[in-house]
């Protein structure tokens, strides 16, 4: 039987994707899995945003969680190796799916913000790179309207370089109330210390921040959302969209507009901001194991 009543536990690794190019990675094995998770962090977050929904889900399945390229302990290649753009984070989640020898039939991907215009570019590329995979509170269109006003900047110079400016600036600010924005007093929620930790610890590595590859990843944004909606037919792998109905940096109208040419399944969440799988980890467990349903 998959289930074992052993309490899960995650290990911490450093695998290699590539000559040069090293993910910190978190797995919770299972001795007899019923399948395989994937999680796919956002802005400015570290796998350990997945580390409650991880150990969940470990007691029917393998889990993986990793740090993306400028991100908490991940390498961080010179820009001008690695462009940090959705499509070379497509690159990315592929290599590490193949050196983790994950069997694709099994996987599901549950990726937010910054992960998820990667997972369907990968989709595109290899419709049977998962069994189904979950976006959300992203910006799969080119919609600047829906974003917000700082993430609308960081769409185009030379507004994008004073933005950078700034958020590196307010760090501080940024990890203490990023995930409260747009929630009232009674919706707002905690992060784990492990977590706050980690992104302020992990913030600054090799000379770059974590604003800088954000920054880069914008630099390519718009050319990557493009691509997306002009082959959004040839998406043949099963989607679900999960969206936060108070999300001020995405608004929902984008995910609705994405699932609706997409194809796809959308489920809005009442009272749920950016980051739902923060603001409610059960809800994104249920969401996991329904996939594993379809």
């Amino acid at each position: 039987m998959a289930h074992t009543d052993q309490a899960p536990s995650a290990s911490i690794v450093f695998t290699e994707i590539r000559p040069g190019m090293k993910l910190r990675a978190m797995i919770v094995r299972n001795p007899d899995p019923k399948g395989v998770v994937l999680f796919l962090h956002g802005f400015p977050e570290t796998l350990h945003s997945w580390t409650d929904a991880a150990l969940a889900l470990g007691k029917d399945y393998e889990v993986h969680a990793f740090d993306w390229p400028g991100y908490g302990l991940s390498s961080r290649p010179a820009a001008g190796n690695f462009s940090y753009s959705p499509k070379d984070y497509a690159g990315v989640l592929r290599d590490y799916i193949l050196k983790s020898g994950i069997d694709t039939s099994r996987l599901v991907i549950y990726a937010t913000d910054i992960g998820s215009l990667p997972a369907l570019l990968l989709a595109l590329d290899d419709p049977h790179v998962a069994r189904s995979i979950v976006v959300g509170d992203f910006a799969p269109l080119n919609r600047p309207e829906y974003m917000y006003e700082s993430l609308q900047a960081l769409k185009s110079l030379p507004a994008a370089e004073g933005v950078r400016a700034f958020m590196n600036k307010t760090r501080d600010e940024i990890l203490a109330n990023v995930h409260r924005r747009g929630l009232s007093e009674g919706e707002q929620f905690e992060l784990s210390k492990e977590l706050q930790e980690d992104m302020a610890n992990g913030w600054s590595q090799g000379g770059m921040t974590s604003v800088d590859a954000f920054y880069n990843y914008y630099l390519h944004f718009t050319r990557d959302q493009e691509y997306l909606e002009s082959h959004i037919q040839g998406l043949k792998t099963p989607i679900k969209v999960i969206w936060g109905e108070k999300d001020i940096y995405i608004n929902h109208k984008m995910g609705a507009e994405f699932a609706r040419k997409a194809g796809a399944e959308l489920a809005v969440l009442p009272g749920v901001g950016h980051f739902p799988h923060l603001q409610n980890p059960a809800q994104t467990v249920e969401d996991v194991r329904a996939e594993f349903g379809r």
